[in-house]
Parts: C-alpha cells; sequence; structure tokens
C-alpha cells in the first residue's frame, strides 16, 4: 500500500532516504548507483530540472515497479536500515529539500526496497518499499 508521496525539486543531485539520525559524510556514490550504511541509502537524481517523485509502500509486495507511463524501476538497494524514531527522510544530501513520513509505526530495523527509473545515474523517479515489520 501507498503511504506516502512527493514531488521534490532538489538542489543537489545525490539523495538521501534513511533514518532521521544524521547522515554520515563518509557515505558515498563511487560511481555505484546506490550506496548505503545502517541508516540511509543514497541515489543519484536529476537536481534542479525536474521534480523528482518519490513513492513510500509499506510491504514489499505493494510496489511492482512498473508503471504504465514509464519504464520499469530497476532495484538499486534491498537491506536493512535502522530507523530510530520510526520516520523515514527523503532529500537532497545538502538538507535544502526533504520530505519526513511518520506512517512507519514503531521505531527498529526495517528492511527497505529502493527503485529507481535511471540506476546509471539521473533518476527522476524513486521508489521505497518498507516492511511492515521490524527486524
Amino acid at each position: 500500500m501507498q503511504i506516502a508521496g512527493v514531488d521534490l525539486y532538489v538542489n543537489h543531485p545525490v539523495m538521501a532516504l534513511g533514518s532521521t539520525e544524521w547522515l554520515p559524510t563518509t557515505l558515498a556514490l563511487d560511481g555505484a548507483p546506490a550506496a548505503a550504511c545502517n541508516t540511509h541509502v543514497i541515489v543519484r537524481v536529476q537536481a534542479q530540472v525536474v521534480l523528482v517523485k518519490v513513492r513510500v509502500f509499506n510491504d514489499h509486495g505493494d510496489a511492482d515497479g512498473h508503471r504504465p507511463d514509464r519504464e520499469p524501476l530497476t532495484t538499486v538497494f534491498d537491506g536493512h536500515l535502522l530507523l530510530s524514531d520510526g520516520r523515514l527522510v527523503v532529500g537532497d544530501v545538502v538538507g535544502e529539500s526533504r520530505f519526513i513520513t511518520s506512517l512507519l509505526g514503531k521505531p527498529g530495523r526495517r528492511r527497505v526496497r529502493v527503485s529507481v527509473d535511471d540506476p546509471q545515474g539521473w533518476a527522476c523517479a524513486v521508489d521505497v518499499v518498507i516492511s511492515a515489520e521490524t527486524a
């Protein structure tokens, strides 16, 4: 079930998804489609060109990665993130554009899948699927 959606105009080409805690400064893409640590995932997006469409889903079976108006999305991260206060933050890494959802429930470690429309670098659509249960 989709629990949130936002169109963000970001100022920086790297988007962070994860905990409300500070984003580690050591987290870097280094040419990969995504990079992750215990609390965050980062992906490259189109900055200052288009709105980046982000959809947040609860449970892994709900988002199929197919949208009738665009190409299918590609999963770039499937792992666990610690959401220490049960909220998810989506925004550019400089903190200029941010969206926070508190619709996730209990704090804890959750399985998260992140899919993008352009895994090679300049995504403008990002789906985040979060398990309902804490791990």
